[in-house]
């Protein structure tokens, strides 16, 4: 766990994908740098743009995946995260506990 906050802190946490990228290395057992292609291709952006955090505020701004300071209409809270589990096609546990909750 340690290294992988290390590596996502290092990539801009929130600022760009480093969230992104830890959480699918934790989801899927990847390696950083399988995880940084994997999230390339699924946000349609290439591996050097994950870590340009003007590019990643768009991208997360259009995808509504969660910004580190929302403006008003943006994704923030359980619905980012919803949207983060259905984009990169993981499994997250608080979405899945809530999903069960409203079932």
């Amino acid at each position: 766990m340690a290294l992988t906050h290390a590596h996502a802190s290092g990539m801009g946490g929130m600022r760009a994908a480093g969230d992104l990228v830890a959480r699918v290395q934790m989801a899927r057992g990847m390696r950083i740098q399988e995880a940084k292609a994997y999230v390339a291709e699924r946000l349609k952006v290439s591996v050097s743009e994950l870590t340009d955090p003007v590019i990643m505020t768009e991208i997360r701004d259009d995808l509504q995946i969660g910004l580190v300071t929302p403006l008003p209409g943006c994704a923030k809270g359980i619905e980012a995260k919803f949207r983060i589990a259905e984009v990169l096609g993981v499994d997250i546990n608080c979405v899945q506990c809530f999903k069960d909750r409203t079932a």
